[in-house]
């Protein structure tokens, strides 16, 4: 598998998980259809499935378009099913989802969201986060608890070091100042704001990150409980 980068709207991210020997593909969260259609023309790509980790508009708002011109299947979290547009299959939490060459599980991490879900292709090792964990951040917590985005973001220091990860938006240098504010003395953290600076300075992403790049570096990844994450959040949010 392939995994293509199409930027959208300001900030956003969507990604292309293309089986080389189709050239059928996955797009996780379409913010808009044309960049995404335009890249998949050039690249005779067509998207077979859309993957949407919650039903924000700068997730979904490319999900009918690109529905109607390559008759694509729309995933979803089960209980979102009446937010996200035109859903056709519903997914649990700890689902293993398999079909054609792609196979995915699903994780239930509410917080930003109550309805929001991980895709972790685990025989890839990639996790895609949407907006509840950031390179060196985490979401907003709109719909969900502290208590609950603590416990979804605590679920990703299970998985394997090496595990990429794409999110939802190119948040990472904003969100580096404030790691490095309450962390000033993280030589890792350091580095890092180093590597995502040369990345910036020469138009590329700073993504994918990895589990281990967010645990060594990740400020709120690093909260040890509820407490110590909800003050630093709150603090974040007038950062």
């Amino acid at each position: 598998m392939k995994i293509e980068i199409v930027r959208c709207l300001q900030d956003n991210y969507s990604y292309l998980i293309i089986d080389q020997k189709t050239n059928e593909a996955c797009v996780v969260d379409p913010s808009e259809a044309d960049p995404v259609i335009n890249f998949c023309e050039k690249n005779k790509i067509k998207i077979k499935y859309i993957l949407n980790t919650h039903h924000h508009y700068d997730h979904v708002g490319g999900n009918k378009e690109i529905k109607k011109f390559y008759n694509s299947k729309i995933l979803g979290f089960e209980n979102d099913k009446d937010r996200i547009p035109e859903i056709d299959i519903l997914l649990k939490d700890q689902e293993v989802w398999k079909k054609d060459n792609f196979e995915t599980k699903i994780f239930h991490i509410p917080g930003h969201t109550t309805g929001h879900i991980c895709y972790h292709f685990f025989n890839e090792k990639i996790l895609f986060t949407g907006d509840t964990l950031f390179s060196l951040g985490c979401g907003k917590i709109f719909e969900g608890t502290y208590s609950q985005m603590f416990k979804s973001l605590s679920l990703f220091k299970k998985f394997p070091l090496d595990t990429k990860i794409y999110c939802g938006h190119e948040y990472t240098l904003q969100n580096s100042k404030f790691c490095l504010q309450y962390d000033p003395q993280n030589k890792m953290l350091i580095n890092k704001i180093l590597e995502i600076k040369k990345n910036l300075s020469q138009g590329n992403p700073t993504l994918p990150s990895t589990i281990k790049d967010e645990l060594d570096c990740n400020i709120f990844l690093r909260a040890n409980d509820v407490k110590s994450f909800s003050k630093l959040r709150d603090l974040k949010d007038n950062f």
